[in-house]
C-alpha cells in the first residue's frame, strides 16, 4: 500500500503569483479527500510577507472537515511559526530544515546548525503539546548553490530530529537534483543507520524530468510514503528553476498500472486536476490530465 502525502495545497500553491482565495483552497482539499487522499499538507505557518499565498493558514484549517481518518499537516520553519501552529487544530507539524547552509541561509536566514538547535526544541514541545511531528530535510539529494550534499550530513541532521522525538522523516529533493541510483543509495544508507521502525518519506520535484523515476527507485528500495502534488503544481520561492512536485495523479496511475494499491480514485484525481487548472488560469504540468486514463 502506498501512503500519499498530498502537498498541493501548500507546496503546490505557495509559489503561485495569482492570489488563491481561501474558499478555493478549502474546496481543493475537500476534492482531494473525496478522491481518497487521507494525508494532506494543508498549510504553512511562515511569514506572510515572504510567502503571501499562505497568509490564511488559520482560516483554511478552521474550514476543513474534522475527521479521525484525515491527517492535516502544517509546515513550520521557526519558533514563531510553531507558536501560530499551536493555536490551531493542525494534526501534524512538518518541521523543516535543509541540510545545506547556503540554501538554508536563503530560505530561513540561518545556518543548518542554528536552525536545528531551534527546531529540535520545537519538535519536543510539539510532541508535548499533543501534536504529531515529522522532520523534513530539504536539499537531501543536492543543493543548487553547493552541489553535492554528503549523505553523512543528511544522516546527522536526521539523527538530531530523531533524538528529539521524531518518528517520521521525509527526505526532500528540493530542486529536483536526484537520480534513481542516488535515491536507492541514500535510502539504503538511511535504513542502515536507523532501521525500519521509522517512517521514511520521499519528496521529489520534477525539475529535470526524473520525478516518477525517483519515486519508483524509492519504492524499489522499500519506501512506501511519497509526497506529491495534484496536477504537478509546485515550486519553491527560494530554489532556482525548481518546477512542480511529482504529480499525484500521474504517480497513482503508475502504481495502479503496477497493481500497487493507493486507496485513491484515479478518475476523481484527474477531475480535480482539471478543476485546479481552470482555477489557476494556466496550463499545469500533469500528464494524465492531458492524455487521459488508458
Amino acid at each position: 500500500m502506498i501512503d500519499i502525502c498530498e502537498v498541493g495545497p501548500r507546496d503546490g500553491l505557495q509559489n503561485e503569483s495569482k492570489h488563491v482565495p481561501t474558499t478555493i483552497k478549502v474546496e481543493l482539499i475537500n476534492n482531494l479527500i473525496d478522491a481518497g487522499i487521507r494525508n494532506i499538507e494543508a498549510v504553512s505557518f511562515v511569514n506572510p510577507k515572504v510567502v503571501p499565498q499562505m497568509v490564511d493558514a488559520e482560516e483554511v484549517l478552521s474550514q476543513l472537515p474534522k475527521r479521525c481518518d484525515i491527517r492535516y499537516g502544517g509546515l513550520v520553519l521557526s519558533r514563531s511559526g510553531f507558536a501560530r501552529a499551536l493555536e490551531t487544530d493542525v494534526d501534524y507539524l512538518h518541521v523543516v530544515t535543509t541540510t545545506s547552509d547556503s540554501f538554508n541561509l536563503k530560505n530561513a536566514k540561518r545556518t543548518v546548525e542554528k536552525a536545528t538547535e531551534e527546531l529540535t526544541g520545537v519538535v519536543k514541545e510539539g510532541i508535548d503539546a499533543g501534536k504529531g511531528v515529522m522532520g523534513v530535510l530539504g536539499t537531501a539529494f543536492g543543493c543548487p548553490f553547493e552541489g553535492e550534499v554528503p549523505v553523512k550530513r543528511v544522516l546527522e541532521v536526521a539523527e538530531t530530529f530523531i533524538k528529539s522525538g521524531c518518528t517520521e522523516i521525509t527526505l526532500a529533493d528540493t530542486t529536483g537534483m536526484a537520480n534513481p541510483k542516488q535515491v536507492e543509495s541514500v535510502v539504503a544508507s538511511f535504513k542502515k543507520a536507523f532501521g525500519d521502525d521509522l517512517t521514511l518519506g520521499l519528496h521529489f520535484h520534477n525539475t529535470r524530468g526524473l520525478g516518477l523515476a525517483n519515486i519508483l527507485a524509492g519504492y524499489s528500495a522499500g519506501v512506501k510514503r511519497f509526497d506529491s502534488s495534484i496536477a504537478g503544481l509546485g515550486g519553491c520561492p527560494f530554489a532556482p528553476k525548481a518546477v512542480g512536485n511529482v504529480c499525484t495523479e500521474d504517480m497513482v496511475n503508475m502504481f495502479h498500472g503496477m497493481d500497487v494499491p493507493t486507496n485513491t480514485e484515479l478518475e476523481k484525481l484527474v477531475k480535480t486536476a482539471k478543476w485546479l487548472e481552470e482555477n489557476m488560469g494556466r496550463s499545469l504540468d500533469g500528464m494524465l490530465m492531458k492524455a487521459g486514463i488508458a
